[in-house]
């Protein structure tokens, strides 16, 4: 026994000629009009999404982050400072 899959609908008017270079796409995928645009749109979802929320950092911004971790900087005077206020203030 398969489970159900949820679906919703989606309605979009589109002038003529995008419909047409649509269905043309489609078809010669040998896909459906739907299929072919679900599968449009998903990609674009996912690469937007990945877009917003991936960081890519080059070789040597990925080698300054890697030594930053492993031999961070002493804290600084201010530093030092707020950590005791912080501490006067929550014991």
């Amino acid at each position: 026994m398969r489970p159900e899959t949820t679906t919703a609908r989606l309605e979009a008017r589109l002038p003529a000629d995008i419909h047409a270079l649509l269905k043309r796409a489609a078809e010669m995928q040998g896909r459906s009009l739907t299929d072919f645009v679900v599968t449009a749109a998903r990609d674009a979802a996912v690469q937007t999404i990945e877009n917003s929320e991936i960081i890519r950092l080059s070789i040597d911004d990925q080698r300054k982050i890697a030594d930053s971790l492993l031999t961070p900087p002493q804290p600084s005077v201010a530093l030092r400072r707020a950590f005791k206020h912080r501490q006067r203030l929550l014991g």
